[in-house]
């Protein structure tokens, strides 16, 4: 106990004779059965490291300076058998308290938005973590006076992994790592950037959702006359705010690693395909609601439940759409009736009695049912009956009874948009108000966008107009995108996605300057969703499961600062960047999405290739990346359950990237 405290207390408190804009360097020693040892390096002219007694290694370190870069090559050589922790602590020189931190896909600004039970402010205002919880192995700080930044990314190539044998304290690694550590640190009121190699979390280590646990530090051995060269690059620069920061840092981390496509992956037909065997398997009909079950599925069994969920993770309606637009297209008429039962049940059983809400969730196993509905399910559910509604016209079919739902619906939406534009992120189906915070608002602005070009009623139009102002001033100017996702309350993925896809939505029914507007707001805002999404390949140990079948994280989501694994949720994301790339002439936002194409349907279940998935066609949603889980299982493998519903909606809309312009019937310039 009494070496964890000086653990952390080192960590917090860095040496005082440390210049203002100077590096201080920490080399701690384990060896078996014993207690750490740490000992502050002094810098030689010659580029060796030496401490005040003779080491059982040699630290040399040499920096190459070109413009804003800055390189730092560090070797550490073994004279006799050690286990070593190398730390490397480099001040900015701005005041802490005026600064906003970056740590992609993981952190950003303070993490106020986040609960004290997850890495913030709350708990500390200095923070280091292991590199594979980042989307990019990299920490950045701006400075909000004199909008100036250092940011410092690693280099490696990231092949090697070792599984601990303890979650906190010191631990000797069993076998290699490529897997160092990155953050930030207040040290003398001044923000300094901290980072070494192997891992190290301080001061706790996040290790399931809610869960912070005393410190780790990782001690890799070093056989005698054994090297290790490690390579971290500092970037300085200025930016006018901190979206600006932030889209700057994303473009020099995409080129730094240039992600490549995943090469021999499937197409859009052959995964389409293969997923239609979810719609067949997990099609439910005993009940008055017709519907796939796709919410809390067991990864071992994938049987089928009771549980009946309109959006977020179930997405019964839309992957109805989705089986009804494919049945018909290839002559597969189970699915075509599968998909009209689903349909006609929602219509007749689906809305809440009096006021026509949509049923978000139903559970016909407990007999039990949410009342505290959302805008994002009640806005989802809208998009997927628009999207029937409009094939349906197409088709030549008709369904007043289903419009009469969605624009008595869509009524209800209008006496809840609050005069800002925004709306709440809960209420009940009397329209009182549960949770007011605004995150989930984009959400709205599809359905009534499509509304708006459906039923030509320019009300809707104005509501999703209204959204638009609120999202301008209060998530992208402020930079602040927050809970969306309805399983967290913090910084998430989701809000800056859906906020950038809602612009979209707005520019396919606006000309002008007007819709130049929306195409920068969508621009700006796409830089917040993009730092989830993994520019690199996170290495695994031999024995986790994800790594021996070869995966590779680029192109793959984080999540939020609550729930910190990997997934595909994309949407019609993709096709914004696409949309993007040619609008803002933004050639690395297509390059990406290539990356995301590829790279999210590497773990499509298959005969012969399942990827511990009970059935066909069955995509995997928790994918535990770092260590983090929701408990059970960790790195390299899935939580128990999982929810296919919303996986196999993400990919194919995805894998339908004309869908939106053609619904709108837009045609680009």
């Amino acid at each position: 106990m009494i070496k964890k405290r000086i653990f952390v207390a080192l960590f917090v408190f860095s040496s005082m004779m440390m210049n203002a804009w100077g590096s201080e360097f920490r080399l701690t020693l384990k060896s078996p059965g014993n207690d750490a040892e740490t000992y502050v390096l002094k810098e030689n002219t010659n580029g060796s490291l030496t401490a005040d007694t003779n080491l059982p290694l040699s630290v040399t370190r040499r920096v190459e300076e070109q413009n804003s870069l800055t390189r730092i090559y560090l070797t550490l050589q073994a004279t006799d058998r050690v286990y070593y922790n190398y730390e490397e602590i480099y001040s900015s020189g701005f005041n802490h308290d005026d600064c906003l931190f970056y740590m992609p896909g993981f952190w950003y600004r303070k993490n106020l938005r986040s609960p004290k039970e997850a890495p913030s402010f709350y708990t500390s205002d200095s923070w280091n973590v292991r590199e594979d919880r980042l989307s990019t192995p990299l920490t950045g700080i701006y400075d909000e006076k004199s909008n100036q930044y250092y940011t410092v990314l690693r280099i490696d190539d990231f092949k090697e992994e070792s599984q601990p044998c303890h979650l906190s304290g010191d631990v000797i690694l069993s076998d290699k790592t490529s897997l160092g550590f990155t953050g930030f640190q207040n040290v003398g009121r001044k923000a300094s950037l901290v980072f070494g190699f192997p891992y190290s979390e301080a001061p706790k280590t996040y290790i399931r959702k809610l869960t912070l646990v005393p410190a780790v530090r990782a001690f890799e051995k070093l056989e005698k006359g054994e090297t290790r060269e490690l390579v971290w690059e500092i970037k300085k620069g200025s930016s006018a705010d901190y979206s600006g920061f932030v889209a700057e840092i994303w473009n020099y981390s995409v080129d730094t690693y240039q992600p490549q496509v995943v090469e021999n992956q499937l197409s859009a037909d052959e995964a389409k395909e293969i997923m239609t065997n979810y719609f067949m398997e997990s099609y439910v009909d005993k009940f008055p609601l017709k519907f796939y079950s796709g919410e809390r599925i067991m990864v071992d069994d994938c049987e089928a439940n009771g549980r009946a969920e309109v959006g977020f993770v179930g997405r019964t309606l839309l992957n109805a759409f989705n089986a009804l637009e494919y049945g018909e297209a290839n002559n597969c008429p189970d699915l075509v009736a599968q998909a009209n039962a689903i349909f006609d049940s929602y219509q007749e059983h689906g809305f809440t009695p009096p006021n026509g809400y949509i049923r978000e969730f139903v559970n016909f196993d407990d007999n039990e049912e949410t009342h505290a509905l959302s805008i994002r399910r009640q806005s989802e559910g809208a998009f997927a009956v628009l999207n029937y509604l409009e094939y349906e016209k197409w088709k030549g079919r008709k369904h007043p009874e289903w419009e009469a739902r969605i624009n008595k619906l869509l009524g209800l939406f209008l006496t809840i948009q609050n005069e800002d534009g925004s709306f709440p992120r809960k209420f009940d189906d009397n329209s009182k108000i549960v949770d007011a915070s605004g995150g989930s608002t984009p959400s709205a602005t599809l359905p009534l966008t499509m509304a708006y070009a459906y039923f030509k009623n320019k009300t809707y139009l104005e509501s999703a107009k209204k959204t638009a102002v609120y999202l301008e001033n209060e998530l992208i100017l402020k930079a602040d995108y927050f809970s969306s996702t309805l399983d967290a309350n913090c910084e998430d993925k989701e809000a800056s996605l859906y906020t950038s896809t809602a612009m979209y939505y707005l520019a396919m029914v606006s000309k002008g300057k007007e819709q130049q507007h929306y195409i920068d707001l969508s621009h700006k805002a796409a830089y917040f969703a993009l730092l989830w999404y993994y520019t690199w390949d996170v290495p695994f140990a031999q024995g986790q499961m994800l790594g021996d079948v070869g995966f590779r994280s680029r192109g793959w989501g984080n999540v939020s600062v609550e729930n910190n694994h990997i997934d595909v949720f994309i949407f019609e994301f993709a096709t914004v960047l696409d949309w993007l790339a040619y609008e803002r002439n933004e050639p690395r936002f297509s390059e990406f999405t290539a990356v995301i194409k590829t790279s999210m349907l590497q773990l499509m279940p298959v005969k012969g290739n399942m990827f511990n998935i009970a059935k066909v066609g069955y995509y995997p949603e928790v994918v535990q990346h770092t260590n983090w889980d929701y408990g059970r299982n960790g790195k390299g493998f899935y939580n128990d359950i999982f929810a296919p519903g919303w996986t196999v909606a993400s990919l194919w809309q995805m894998l339908s990237p004309t869908r939106v312009e053609d619904y709108f019937n837009y045609k680009r310039k």
